[in-house]
């Protein structure tokens, strides 16, 4: 509170609408700095066009609710008691391993021709897209791990 300008009342501060809807921290956010041209826009892209896209590029949502669907019924089969042995439960997992695996390659391909393309215009972002090639094939590591698990037991 502080004293009104003139009056000898007390008044509010003004506060911003987010604020009174967030009562926790605020951020001072900031600008990105981007080098620009003389009219003001981005000398860099903010994207670079797909040449070749893979074949998978129209059913990748189609095959990712696949893998969610069978997800679901191998947890909540295995919520309701049974077994990793029970086919209830391996074959969802290995029908979803499966589209999991070719939605990951086909994800890999794209992300490493996008890193290939990034790299003559910000090095930056091209090396960063190849770190996500390594964190998609690490994830397929696991998934073949989770995979022989379930096929062991």
């Amino acid at each position: 509170m502080r004293g009104g300008h003139g009056t000898g009342g007390t008044t509010l501060e003004a506060m911003e609408h987010d604020e009174i809807l967030d009562p926790g921290p605020r951020l001072n956010r900031q600008e990105v700095r981007v080098r620009r041209d003389a009219k003001g826009r981005p000398l860099l892209p903010s994207r670079v066009p797909e040449t070749r896209p893979t074949p998978l590029q129209d059913a990748f949502i189609y095959l990712s609710i696949g893998v969610l669907v069978s997800g679901i019924i191998a947890i909540t089969a295995l919520e309701l008691g049974a077994r990793l042995a029970d086919p209830v439960v391996r074959m969802p997992i290995l029908i979803g391993g499966a589209l999991l695996v070719v939605v990951t390659v086909d994800a890999m391909v794209r992300i490493w021709r996008s890193a290939w393309a990034w790299l003559p215009v910000d090095r930056g972002r091209g090396l960063f897209r190849f770190v996500w090639v390594g964190v998609l094939a690490l994830s397929l590591v696991v998934l073949g791990g989770v995979v022989w698990f379930v096929l062991t037991a």
